[in-house]
């Protein structure tokens, strides 16, 4: 494109040389006509060829002023530039009204509703937690748990917290279960181990005492014990159930108000914790969770990837059909973009600015003429016919007026 437009320009030039060359030699008036055309081509050919040089470089190397402009003022023309996308694309009203038409949350209910997009969805969640659990080292996880488990745990009082639970729990009677597993258990031992009985009778009776006299008073010691553990495991209101349920009641009490009680519990909690099996439990905590997510992540039809899958479908399908839960998306969407562009588009006019900033001056010249310098070269070719036209028109009005 330069060397058509410098081809008008030579075409200009030689046009005139003729012309001029015709009129010495006494050529016909139409000549004039010509030359002066030519004349006027060629002056708006150079006037362009300088506005258009100027914008990249200087012409000829003279050092005009205001001439180069991208290179000298390329820092400037990025802040503007930065400032130009701030106010007119980060403004807040512009991304509100931007995504009030958009109706992003109803394109999104819709999307999410067809299962093949959800499951690509789950396929790229699943893909974010395989890398952030592998890149997270083991060490660090469990330091973390430490810190904010154990600590957590040994610092808060066990007492207090676990006498209120108990005493909701023995208040509202769901201990009766456990109080009637424990009974039949009990019986179950008693009648099925009465050798054990008779032996623990036996070695206590006295050196001197009878075989059959032992044997008598075991089996009315096994007897008795019996119909007891039988008295307990049909009876709800045995006296001895009652008193299993006063001194639960007495102990929830206790772990709330009473010191020696309570420090108990803290004894007691510092023992478990300070257990080995109890530690190692904590430290392997990660490892299994780790495997399971990696391994739940990894299976297409694992429980985890279902029920995110068949999660996302619902909401979309929520989202597309109920306009109140529509309106709190868009609302949600609108006040983060805003937040965005309120509090950090100073840093994205920044990123505008300062890459420009880094740019070569000559190198960025020659990228913006490269991709624009094109049509700027029509602008040299349009200035040589325009300024041919608007010569031969001047030429013309001033033969007829004079």
């Amino acid at each position: 494109m330069k060397l058509v437009a410098t081809g008008f320009l030579l075409g200009a030039t030689v046009i005139y040389a003729l012309a001029r060359w015709q009129e010495a030699a006494g050529a016909p008036a139409w000549v004039g006509y010509l030359r002066a055309a030519a004349e006027a081509g060629m002056v708006g050919a150079l006037a362009d060829w300088f506005a258009v040089t100027a914008l990249f470089r200087r012409p000829l190397g003279l050092p005009i002023p205001h001439t180069a402009i991208i290179p000298t003022r390329k820092d400037a023309l990025g802040r503007n530039l930065g400032d130009f996308v701030g106010a007119n694309f980060l403004a807040e009203p512009v991304v509100r009204d931007k995504l009030r038409r958009a109706a992003v949350a109803r394109r999104l209910g819709t999307w999410l509703a067809e299962p093949a997009h959800a499951e690509r969805v789950t396929s790229e969640l699943a893909t974010a937690v395989r890398g952030a659990v592998t890149v997270l080292r083991d060490e660090d996880v469990q330091a973390v748990l430490e810190q904010s488990v154990v600590r957590r745990l040994v610092e808060q009082p066990w007492g207090p917290p676990l006498g209120r639970l108990l005493g909701h729990v023995f208040a509202d009677g769901t201990h009766h279960r456990l109080v009637d597993l424990i009974c039949d258990e009990a019986y179950e031992w008693v009648r099925n181990n009465h050798m054990a009985v008779l032996r623990v009778v036996a070695n206590r009776a006295p050196s001197w005492s009878p075989r059959f006299v032992d044997e008598l008073v075991a089996d009315k010691v096994y007897g008795e014990v019996l119909s007891f553990a039988w008295s307990v495991k049909t009876d709800p209101h045995h006296p001895m159930r009652l008193a299993v349920d006063k001194f639960l009641v007495e102990f929830a009490d206790d772990l709330q108000h009473d010191p020696d009680t309570i420090e108990r519990a803290e004894q007691v909690k510092q023992q478990v914790l300070e257990h080995p099996e109890v530690r190692n439990a904590i430290g392997s905590f990660w490892s299994t969770a780790k495997r399971m997510l990696l391994d739940a992540a990894e299976d297409p039809g694992s429980e985890l990837r279902r029920r995110v899958r068949d999660g996302l479908v619902t909401l979309g399908r929520r989202i597309d059909s109920d306009p109140e839960l529509r309106g709190k998306v868009d609302g949600w969407l609108e006040g983060a973009a805003t937040h965005v562009v309120t509090n950090y588009r100073a840093e994205v006019t920044a990123l505008i600015t300062d890459t420009v900033e880094r740019w070569d001056a000559k190198d960025t010249a020659r990228k913006i003429e490269l991709q624009v310098g094109r049509d700027l070269q029509f602008i040299r070719i349009n200035g040589t016919v325009v300024g041919a036209l608007a010569g031969l028109v001047i030429h013309t009005v001033s033969q007829l007026l004079l």
